[in-house]
């Protein structure tokens, strides 16, 4: 198994627990931490909530192009990318450079991104400083969801807005 496949489960695997563990009481067993039917999917796959409904589930194969980032439109014809194919291999383009990563849609609509293999292509200051604010926010992406068509990630730096492209 590659470091970078290891390296993004270990991520993948935080993920998933550290939720669970937050809201577990704690004299209870770790096996009774999720409830029945809870946790047992895999990534991508949709589940039944507490509630009854169910959640929303990550769209595998896709393709999308980045529309802003925290309210601030990416400009110039060449726009990042983010695809993400059916075992879960992001790749796309990052406005200078092409990247590519592990990335797992999880419960709870929340997303796991892989460290990236970039190639190493320098452009404009300005290019690069826009590129180092995309890859650090699909990075640090925490939850997605839709408004509309848009998906919309949710990271540590604010929203990252995408729109579905061919």
């Amino acid at each position: 198994m590659s470091l970078l496949r290891l390296a993004a489960l270990l991520v993948c695997a935080a993920a998933m627990i550290a939720p669970a563990a937050a809201q577990a009481p704690t004299a209870q067993a770790p096996a009774a931490q999720a409830p029945a039917g809870q946790g047992s999917a895999k990534p991508g796959q949709a589940q039944k909530p507490a509630g009854g409904q169910r959640e929303k589930q990550f769209p595998v194969p896709s393709n999308w192009t980045a529309v802003s980032l925290n309210g601030k439109p990416f400009g110039g014809r060449d726009r990042p990318t983010f695809s993400l194919d059916q075992q879960y291999r992001a790749k796309g383009f990052g406005g200078c450079n092409t990247y590519s990563a592990t990335s797992y849609p999880l419960r709870e609509q929340r997303l796991a991104v892989g460290p990236f293999a970039l190639t190493k292509k320098q452009c404009d200051k300005e290019v690069m400083e826009t590129e180092r604010a995309f890859l650090v926010a699909l990075r640090t992406s925490m939850q997605w969801d839709f408004d509309g068509s848009t998906l919309v990630v949710k990271t540590q730096s604010g929203d990252l807005r995408f729109e579905r492209s061919i």
